[in-house]
C-alpha cells in the first residue's frame, strides 16, 4: 500500500512540474490557475510522501519519489514542451528507471 502511495506522490510531483511549465507559457489569469494547480499538486505529493515514509525507509522513498519525478518531468518535457529526445538523454533516463526498480527490489 505504501509503495502505491509513493508512486502516486511521484505522479503528483510530475504534475507540479507540468503546471510550472504551463504557467511559464501562460499569461495573467491563466498563469494564476496553473500556479494554483502547482500548489495543489505539490501539497498532495508531499502529503503522500510523508505517509509513505512512515513505513518505507526514508532514503529509499525519497530516491524513488525524486526518480519518478525526474523521469516523468523529462518525458513531459519531451512530449508537451518539445524538448530534445536524443540518444544520450534517453539512455540516462533509462538508467535512472533501472535504478528506481532496483531500489524497489532491494527494499524490504
Amino acid at each position: 500500500m505504501h509503495w502505491i502511495l509513493l508512486i502516486i506522490a511521484g505522479i503528483f510531483e510530475i504534475g507540479f512540474t507540468f503546471c510550472l511549465g504551463k504557467a511559464k507559457e501562460a499569461t495573467a489569469t491563466l498563469a494564476s490557475y496553473w500556479y494554483i494547480g502547482f500548489l495543489a499538486c505539490i501539497s498532495i505529493s508531499m502529503y503522500l510522501l510523508l505517509k509513505a515514509t512512515q513505513v518505507l525507509p526514508l532514503g529509499t522513498a525519497y530516491a524513488v519519489w525524486t526518480g519518478i519525478g525526474a523521469v516523468g518531468t523529462v518525458l513531459v518535457g519531451i512530449f508537451f514542451f518539445k524538448e530534445p529526445a536524443d540518444f544520450w538523454r534517453l539512455f540516462f533516463i533509462s538508467t535512472l528507471i533501472i535504478s528506481i526498480v532496483g531500489l524497489k527490489f532491494v527494499t524490504h
